[in-house]
């Protein structure tokens, strides 16, 4: 990938979001296994343009893992912005489940193909975390949720939530969720 400490050029960039948005549809329709060639045919660009942002398979499979959960972090962030924070903390506890759900494959692949000691997995759980941190820290403020809850606290019960929600009826996942919520609030 290009030098991080120089911006990319604005079609170099577009180019770089399109591979990314791409290979994201791909990984979750046939797997990580797609020759990259078909990567750069689908997304419009030639196979050295694929290359030169991603040089190995390692480095792509490690973009679309940072585009997933960044997007998941930054949806707590826009929740906590749009609505107060007790109602924050649930839409995005319910984005995590729903994200568990129809991801799960996705996202174990993902995250087995990333090295738990890079950068890239130190990053995207310091993002996460910081989400969490601040929407329960603000529902805290807000009186809404128990003191002793935690970031991290959330992120494994929304994933904890979402794993039994993949065999669970949409009415038992919305009603797991409750639980989860009544035990979080404050009594």
């Amino acid at each position: 990938m290009a030098d991080p400490a120089r911006p990319m050029r604005a079609d170099a960039r577009r180019n770089y979001e399109r591979i990314v948005a791409v290979a994201k549809e791909t990984f979750a329709a046939e797997g990580v296994d797609v020759p990259a060639d078909d990567i750069a045919k689908r997304a419009g660009v030639g196979a050295g343009t694929l290359y030169r942002h991603f040089p190995t398979r390692d480095k792509l499979i490690e973009a679309v893992y940072r585009d997933e959960i960044d997007g998941l972090a930054q949806r707590g962030f826009d929740l906590l912005e749009e609505l107060p924070p007790g109602e924050a903390l649930e839409k995005w506890l319910a984005t995590q489940v729903i994200y568990v759900v129809e991801k799960h494959g996705l996202a174990m692949t993902l995250k087995a193909s990333v090295d738990a000691g890079s950068e890239v997995f130190a990053w995207c759980q310091s993002r996460l975390r910081s989400a969490a941190d601040t929407i329960v820290k603000a529902a805290q403020e807000e009186g809404v949720i128990r003191a002793d809850v935690t970031g991290i606290d959330i992120l494994r019960l929304g994933h904890g939530v979402g794993s039994a929600a993949s065999k669970a009826s949409e009415e038992d996942t919305k009603r797991l969720l409750a639980i989860v919520l009544d035990g979080l609030r404050v009594s």
